[in-house]
């Protein structure tokens, strides 16, 4: 039986982080929070600073539920997005730590009969959307409601975009897939067993896969911008808010807790942590900035493992800056929401060294090329001819619901080179984009025949 939290929990907490005193930093937090917050037409935003282990500032800002007026607070409940994907990722870990899933199996192992498109797929593929698959066809129906079997089925009718290993392309696909492979070995539906040996363990009261039926003490409601106007989000049918993608219910309160048993090791033990926040090794010999669930980078030399997320009205964010004992979690109740700027541009006002810096641009006309083309592809009218074959199809397959996102945000405010680097096919580039109202990272490739052989638009 689920419990909420008591005004207890919450009056503690609150006065452990007061008792620190006023950092030098937050005012100026403030003032940036309140400053995007009217920028981008933001409802509400829920706030937490986690320093050298210890809570140093938990707040919330605006409203939770802009009907009936209610503030955020500490305790508001807001939906995960893709936040979520860094919880089934650990429940897959759990069960190869229990001996039950082997990272290195083919999941026809798990799943039975796969199409052959699929048997070279394994669970590490999966983790680390590395497996070919891609996302949602442009034809789902977000309004219906699919077994866990009609789900399988929907997936395995979608092309591979590559062969596993190959490439990186983010997967909604292959995470709804892994939730499938942890009810069938465990028995017990992925919520449950995120319940029983992570939520409950930690005492994460109130996280919990999402339920529009049920009573929800502090939920706050999810809102889009149409024409510049808050408006209430689009509902999808229940059972699409309970796939394994990202579809959980979680609060500042939870996040804390969260944060705390990654740093101690408290669920997961440092190896295989270590195995999930280390870049993933693709067929060629390179690697991609993403391990299982998390995003992993260096900025300014110093290690980011984070995540967003991104549904229905909602956006998430964790930023923890392992080399700094530095974390923020944000949460945000407008679709349009650029999460991640409000979570790094906290990390930022604190550790000032953090703020990523545009590199000398050795390739100006290159750069020139890539936005001109970005701005092309976004608009459909790209020149195809100009990426590799491969590319070519893993861009064509199927609905891209970040893409769709990003065609809504308007013209390009800047367009930086962050990174260059040789690899024995060409050179890699890596751009940050900024939007008004999000900001992107572009990473490309471009081989010695002069083809696009990588293009991976990402969240920050």
């Amino acid at each position: 039986m689920r419990t909420n939290i008591t005004v207890i929990t919450v009056l503690s907490l609150l006065f452990a982080v007061k008792a620190f005193g006023q950092a030098p930093w937050e005012d100026g937090v403030d003032k940036f929070i309140k400053a995007e917050m009217d920028r981008q037409k933001i409802p509400g935003v829920s706030l937490a600073v986690i320093r050298n282990g210890k809570p140093v500032l938990v707040k919330g800002y605006g409203l939770a539920n802009v009907e009936h007026q209610v503030p955020v607070r500490p305790e508001t409940i807001f939906q995960s997005g893709s936040v979520g994907k860094q919880f089934t990722a650990t429940a897959i870990m759990l069960l190869a730590a229990d001996g039950k899933i082997g990272l290195d199996e083919k999941i026809s192992k798990y799943l039975g009969e796969v199409p052959e498109m699929w048997k070279g797929i394994t669970v590490r593929h999966l983790l680390s959307h590395t497996g070919g698959m891609t996302d949602y066809p442009p034809d789902f129906d977000f309004r219906r409601d699919y077994t866990e079997e009609e789900l399988l089925k929907k997936a395995q009718a979608v092309p591979v975009a590559f062969a596993p290993g190959e490439k990186w392309a983010y997967s909604n696909l292959g995470y709804v897939t892994l939730g499938i492979i942890i009810h069938k070995v465990s028995g017990k539906f992925y919520g449950d067993f995120l319940q029983e040996r992570v939520f409950g363990p930690l005492g994460m009261t109130t996280a919990r896969v999402i339920s529009e039926a049920d009573i929800v003490p502090n939920r706050a409601g999810g809102y889009v911008l149409r024409n510049g106007e808050v408006k209430n989000q689009r509902w999808v049918s229940p059972t699409l808010n309970t796939t394994a993608d990202g579809a959980l219910y979680l609060s500042l309160l939870d996040m804390i807790k969260w944060d705390e048993a990654l740093r101690n090791g408290k669920i997961l033990k440092k190896g295989s942590l270590d195995e999930m926040w280390t870049p993933i090794a693709l067929s060629n010999g390179e690697t991609h900035p993403y391990g299982f669930g998390w995003a992993v980078r260096t900025v300014n030399g110093r290690r980011l493992v984070e995540h967003g997320g991104a549904w229905q009205g909602f956006k998430a964010q964790i930023s923890r800056y392992i080399d700094d004992d530095l974390s923020v979690i944000v949460f945000a109740n407008l679709a349009q929401a650029n999460q991640s700027r409000l979570a790094n541009g906290v990390a930022w006002l604190i550790a000032p060294h953090l703020r990523p810096k545009a590199i000398a641009d050795p390739d100006p006309k290159v750069t020139e090329q890539t936005r001109e083309l970005l701005i092309a592809f976004l608009d459909k009218k790209a020149d195809m001819g100009r990426f590799t074959p491969e590319v070519q199809k893993a861009i064509g397959l199927a609905g891209d619901r970040l893409v769709d996102f990003v065609r809504t945000l308007g013209p390009i405010q800047n367009f930086s080179l962050m990174e260059r680097s040789a690899t024995p096919g060409g050179v890699r580039y890596r751009y940050q984009i900024e939007y008004t109202g999000m900001t992107l990272f572009l990473s490309t490739s471009i081989n010695k025949d002069g083809k696009i052989s990588a293009f991976v638009l990402q969240p920050e």
